[in-house]
């Protein structure tokens, strides 16, 4: 795959949009979705966390689209490295993840906007549009979900909220059944550096087992039971 690719051309003035996910063909979508916008000038993409920050480094676009499950440096981590580096980023998490917690950490990483996947192409375009116009945008459902969190007096605070970012992602990852190994197949690590993240997580979270990270995965959203 190109470092970045040069979709459309429509006018001088228009935005430049990174697309950032892992799936070839989901960004194909996004781009004929996308090119048919007049706002649009030109389209980069990008497959993993680290090529998206090249390109935003060099390219500097005026919006990021970002999923937040990529390989190697995971979407978080991206956010959080793009918005140490401009402050000004523009970036819409586009996620197959609907759980408040992700949308928390989004937002808390420096995301301006966060819809799902599920959502029509209508909505992916009013959120970038206000998103490119400096407004936050929450698809609506979410936003309510976030309204009544925060309504809710005995709310208190996520146990997960001490986690890093990459932690965060092992946690994750774990929490959904893979192993150590495959954990580290799909964060670009090493086995060792798993299990020394994973000791970390149980230390902060005060549990000795990984039954217990899953119990502590579904009593904050992290994942759904089934």
């Amino acid at each position: 795959m190109r470092d970045n690719s040069c979709i459309d051309m429509k006018n001088q003035s228009g935005l430049t949009v990174l697309l950032v996910d892992d799936h070839a063909i989901v960004r194909l979508g996004y781009v004929m979705l996308l090119n048919q916008l007049e706002q649009i000038d030109t389209i980069l993409e990008a497959e993993n966390g680290t090529q998206a920050y090249r390109i935003y480094s060099r390219q500097q676009p005026d919006l990021v689209i970002m999923d937040l499950s990529l390989p190697g440096v995971g979407g978080l981590a991206t956010i959080r490295k793009i918005i140490k580096r401009d402050e000004h980023a523009k970036i819409l998490v586009f996620s197959i993840h609907d759980e408040l917690i992700y949308i928390n950490r989004a937002l808390d990483s420096g995301a301006m906007g966060y819809i799902t996947k599920s959502s029509p192409p209508a909505l992916l375009i009013q959120a970038l549009l206000k998103v490119s116009n400096n407004e936050l945008f929450i698809q609506p459902e979410l936003a309510q979900k976030l309204v009544k969190q925060q309504r809710d007096k005995n709310t208190s605070p996520c146990i997960t909220d001490q986690l890093s970012a990459r932690e965060f992602e092992v946690l994750q990852l774990i929490a959904q059944g893979f192993s150590t190994q495959a954990a580290a197949q799909q964060l670009n690590l090493s086995a060792k550096t798993i299990s020394n993240y994973m000791s970390v997580i149980k230390n902060k979270l005060d549990v000795t087992t990984d039954i217990e990270l899953v119990h502590v995965a579904y009593s904050t959203g992290l994942i759904e039971k089934k």
